[in-house]
């Protein structure tokens, strides 16, 4: 706050200045309005002369002056010579100005300035109206040290207790912002002494109320990051453990592959290393698939409106040779219009692939998948329909979990799928449902129909014009 203290200082002496020069020049200016009313007094019009009846010790008063130089002219209505200095300036030639009254204004006498207090005197006041004015000037000057010299002592008297009272408020100002960022650096230094894992929130009790909504927001950043941190851990630890099973089976058959002497027990073995394989690729994959569907960084920057149809139905073509290893009927059914919806269409191209991976997981040879793409009121809906055994309704809420896998079933898995359809679902804003197959006939297989439910494409203001 120094530097704009320092730079308001000297217009503040400016501003001082012009004041003092304002308040001196009012009483010079009402003394030489009074010479001007004792002038124009002595002034008469006497058989049609003008006449200045002015006596010479009243001259001398009126010019009596230590300091400035005074000057007194009279002109006559013809702008002859009446009484006083004659190489003073006369004023602009305006009737605005023949009104009697006294005008101010300032010249330059023998290259001096000087202050000029000037009035006409109408010597013929009862003359008719259309008559030629007939007035007489009446004009006294004097220079301005007086006034100077007053200015002065108003700026002496305003700036030098400035000199004093400057230093006491920057020092006053020095000490209220020490003291008021002390918190402040009382807070950086608590920040700072944190151990690197230390994300417990900070105490807002001890920081200036300004700072509170800040210390709140940062304390909300640092529980969010200690729950996605947190998160990860857990990730990581089951990750981990899920990798654990197929890594020691591959470990367990290439061992006993390589006691076996016999070759058809060695294909035996390799078989199942290539099944081990193929499982720990698969849960790799989806471990991938996971981590980036949650750590795609602005989804929503990233989306772009596509056809949902044109989508499902290049993802279901890549599913057809698996549909046939698994003896599994897969269909297609969307409308004749297309369905948009706002998409990453990598990540919506993985959420279905899981989608049908599971249903032809889940579901028995001989059996029906339908993926459906159709529109309901301004929703997009897709819906992947199996004949499998179904979901139990207590059991929904839990096959989005991570490495959650329902009791009793022996399909191959990990548990994975679902919890990425979930986080795909999420970021483009679309909700899940798990329903019965409503086209199903057994009671013993109700099927599972999985239903969500993308919102419209928002349109932005460019798109709109």
């Amino acid at each position: 706050m120094l530097a704009p203290l320092l730079l308001l200082w000297p217009m503040s002496i400016a501003i001082t200045y012009l004041v003092a020069k304002s308040i001196a020049n009012q009483p010079f200016d009402h003394a030489l309005e009074d010479s001007i009313t004792v002038l124009a007094q002595q002034v008469r019009e006497v058989d049609g002369k003008v006449l200045s009846r002015l006596p010479g010790s009243a001259r001398d008063i009126l010019r009596a002056d230590d300091v400035d130089q005074v000057y007194i002219q009279i002109i006559g209505p013809r702008r002859e010579h009446i009484d006083g200095d004659r190489d003073l300036p006369l004023p602009p030639d305006d009737e605005r100005l023949r009104n009697g009254r006294v005008h101010f204004r300032n010249e330059l006498m023998h290259g001096a300035p000087v202050r000029i207090a000037f009035s006409y005197v109408n010597l013929r006041p009862l003359a008719r109206r259309g008559d030629e004015p007939y007035a007489a000037l009446v004009q006294v000057a004097e220079t301005l040290d007086k006034r100077a010299q007053l200015a002065n002592e108003i700026i002496k008297g305003v700036i030098l207790p400035q000199f004093i009272i400057l230093p006491i408020v920057l020092a006053l100002v020095w000490l209220a912002l020490t003291r008021g960022l002390s918190p402040l650096a009382q807070l950086q230094e608590r920040i700072r002494a944190r151990r690197p894992d230390d994300l417990s929130p900070i105490d807002s009790r001890q920081v200036p109320e300004e700072i509170s909504p800040l210390v709140g927001s940062l304390n909300d950043m640092l529980e969010r990051l200690s729950q996605t941190i947190e998160m990860q851990k857990r990730f990581i630890a089951d990750a981990a453990h899920q990798m654990k099973t197929p890594l020691a089976g591959m470990r367990m058959q290439s061992e006993l592959a390589l006691r076996q002497l016999d070759p058809e027990e060695i294909r035996r073995s390799l078989e199942q290393l290539a099944k081990s394989s193929e499982s720990a690729t698969r849960l790799v994959n989806q471990l991938l698939a996971l981590a980036r569907a949650e750590n795609q960084p602005n989804a929503g920057l990233a989306y772009e409106e596509l056809d949902l149809c044109e989508s499902a139905r290049d993802t279901v073509q890549d599913w057809v040779q698996a549909s046939f290893a698994h003896r599994i009927d897969l269909g297609f059914e969307q409308p004749d219009d297309p369905v948009l919806i706002a998409a990453n269409p990598m990540m919506l191209r993985e959420l279905l692939s899981n989608l049908i991976d599971n249903a032809l997981r889940y579901t028995p040879a001989g059996g029906s998948v339908t993926v459906r793409v159709r529109r309901e009121d301004e929703l997009a809906i897709l819906e992947v329909e199996d004949t499998g055994p179904g979901i139990a309704p207590d059991e929904r809420a839990h096959v989005f979990e991570r490495f959650y896998r329902i009791l009793g079933n022996s399909a191959p898995g990990s548990g994975l799928g679902l919890a990425i359809v979930r986080e795909i679902a999420q970021q483009h804003g679309a909700a899940v449902d798990i329903l019965n197959n409503p086209r199903s006939q057994q009671k013993k297989a109700p099927g599972c129909q999985f239903r969500l439910s993308f919102p419209p494409p928002r349109v932005t203001d460019e798109e709109a014009g």
